[in-house]
């Protein structure tokens, strides 16, 4: 449980990129990609947020700086987005698998991108409960250092469709 959580509800943060891998290899599982964190999250829309692309709708989806009051909250309590996931934008920052550089994405494919093969930082996705609004579009792209625990940064587990 994370150091705000009362029940098992509560996402874990604080946790580094190192520790989210780790768990999600142990579980047989694996931290997202950053495209597929992103496909994830958009839904099969183009729109900036789960919501559409007025930041209006957004609390109805997300906690985030507006209606957070300062802390993260149990998962699940907003609407999902159109296929069933929940707090894609706000609540916690998530990593993602990908290393970080900032102009990769603008000379690699356009379907199922990977990462680069290195960096000095990893991807964060999503936000996190103090984060703006427009800080928490589903194309905004955040870092961290992998062996450093981000004080609002969670992850999720993905897998391979068998």
């Amino acid at each position: 449980m994370s150091k705000y959580s009362d029940s098992d509800n509560h996402p874990i943060i604080g946790v580094s990129w190192e520790d989210a891998n780790a768990y999600a290899q142990w579980a047989g599982k694996r931290l997202p990609t950053e495209a597929e964190w992103e496909y994830a999250c958009r839904a099969g829309s183009t729109a900036k947020y789960t919501s559409g692309d007025y930041e209006d709708a957004l609390s109805e989806h997300a906690w985030y700086y507006f209606n957070s009051y300062g802390k993260p909250h149990p998962v699940g309590q907003k609407k999902p987005n159109a296929w069933g996931l929940y707090d894609m934008h706000g609540n916690v920052s998530e990593w993602c698998s990908d290393w970080y550089k900032s102009d990769h994405y603008k000379r690699s494919p356009t379907n199922n991108p990977k990462g680069p093969r290195n960096g000095l930082a990893r991807v964060v996705r999503g936000g996190a409960w103090d984060i703006s609004a427009r800080n928490l579009r589903s194309a905004t792209r955040g870092f961290g250092k992998p062996e450093e625990p981000g004080s609002h940064t969670g992850f999720r587990c993905a897998m391979d469709a068998e």
